[in-house]
């Protein structure tokens, strides 16, 4: 039980940090740039955000919670005309601790129990697992257009020297 611990407590951190990073990433940018789209087969940082909260409530709420799946995948790509920008960094920062909630109740049953999660089988901490790596991906392209849009530094780091060498 206890490498269930620590594979949950490290999941919830990195986790954690992604959802930091899109609330700093928020508050950089207005809502013009939020919902910029370089071209039809790009999408605008709220897109990204939006899928961001699909893919986390089918996965953790849904699969996991045990939550009805109300999701459509395909409407979160869709071309948004306005969004309040304060709404959008509300919504998704309910979704992240929703979300850490379920994965910090998860128990060994749950956590290896087999699950039909998207058409894809896999165990519960395969899907959190999935959801980590999924919102980091994602929280990559969102810092880059971030820094992009803005000529700034997300200042993830401040305060820390990363040029410490490893003990």
């Amino acid at each position: 039980m206890e490498l269930l611990h620590a594979v949950k407590e490290a999941c919830l951190q990195r986790f954690e940090e992604s959802g930091e990073r899109i609330q700093i990433c928020i508050s950089k940018l207005d809502e013009k740039q939020l919902l910029y789209r370089h071209n039809d087969v790009s999408n605008s940082i709220a897109n990204i955000i939006v899928h961001l909260g699909g893919n986390i409530t089918q996965y953790i709420m849904s699969g996991l919670g045990r939550q009805e799946d109300k999701r459509i995948r395909d409407h979160e790509f869709l071309p948004l005309s306005d969004i309040n920008k304060s709404d959008l960094a509300e919504r998704i920062n309910a979704i992240f601790l929703d979300a850490k909630a379920v994965i910090a109740a998860m128990d060994e049953f749950v956590c290896t129990q087999k699950l039909l999660l998207q058409g894809f089988e896999m165990t519960g901490i395969g899907a959190v697992i999935h959801v980590v790596e999924h919102a980091s991906y994602h929280v990559g392209q969102i810092t880059y257009l971030t820094k992009m849009y803005t000529g700034e530094e997300t200042k993830y780091f401040d305060g820390i020297d990363l040029n410490v060498h490893n003990a």
